[in-house]
């Protein structure tokens, strides 16, 4: 028998007008005014994040809203992930990794081949996990396109290996 020291996350699936995901929402944008000076610019409607087309993860440790993320349907068979956050408090704990999984996982069963995501390089940890999860540079999207900063990254969800990445995201059009 395996005792574990750490309380069990439970991950649920909720609408992205939810109270605890908006509380999640409102924690992601405090932390992107600190590190970027303002709020995310990107659009965002409720509704994208709603199955089959997308999904908005809460997790919880003992009830407790530990951390969030979503994905919404980008383009045909990519989906792009968003709203990737852990409270401080249950941080370094490996929760990132897990809600990174589960979202992949789910877009994965929905038929996506690929994901996506944008960040920035005043998050040093975030651009390590997505490292460490196989995420490569992508071209840019979105209002953050041509943004000073931005990092664009991608990751094929089954069967991806370099070169099947070199064929979905062009090496032409990565920086």
């Amino acid at each position: 028998m395996s005792i574990s020291a750490e309380p069990p996350v439970r991950l649920r699936a909720v609408a992205y007008d939810d109270e605890v995901a908006q509380y999640l929402v409102d924690r992601v944008q405090q932390e992107y005014v600190v590190r970027y000076g303002g709020r995310d610019g990107a659009a965002v409607e409720p509704a994208e994040f709603l199955p089959p087309r997308g999904t908005f993860l809460v997790a919880e440790v003992d009830g407790v809203p530990a951390g969030c993320g979503a994905w919404r349907v980008h383009e045909e068979g990519i989906a792009e992930i968003k709203r990737v956050y852990v409270e401080p408090a249950f941080r370094r704990r490996g929760l990132a990794q897990l809600v990174m999984r589960a979202l992949e996982d789910s877009a994965a069963r929905a038929g996506h081949r690929a994901v996506l995501l944008n960040t920035g390089t005043r998050q040093p940890e975030a651009l390590a996990l997505y490292a460490r999860l196989g995420y490569r540079d992508v071209p840019g999207y979105g209002v953050y396109a041509d943004s000073p900063g931005a990092r664009f990254l991608g990751r094929e969800l089954v069967g991806g290996d370099a070169r099947g990445d070199d064929l979905l995201w062009p090496a032409s059009a990565v920086d």
